[in-house]
């Protein structure tokens, strides 16, 4: 199933991300720093999405409080609760 995302607080616009059962299928980051997002899209795709969170949440970016990894873990604790 696909979900979309809208982050707060970061420069992405929004993540597009599919997952099938608890298994990240891919990652897509609309705005933001196109290497980075890619980057972190490539590594947590066929990661489960428990462990995805675990290293995802809390990251900062500049002291925004926030960053789109830890967007992404927001975005894929919202997966959770919705197929819960």
């Amino acid at each position: 199933m696909t979900y979309k995302y809208r982050p707060v607080g970061v420069c992405s616009r929004e993540i597009t991300i599919e997952v099938e059962g608890d298994i990240i299928q891919s990652v897509m980051f609309f705005g933001g720093c196109s290497g980075n997002t890619q980057g972190v899209g490539a590594l947590i795709s066929g990661m489960k999405i428990d462990e995805a969170i675990k290293r995802l949440k809390g990251i900062d970016c500049a002291g925004k409080g926030t960053s789109c990894p830890d967007q992404l873990s927001k975005a894929l604790e919202e997966i959770k609760e919705k197929t819960a």
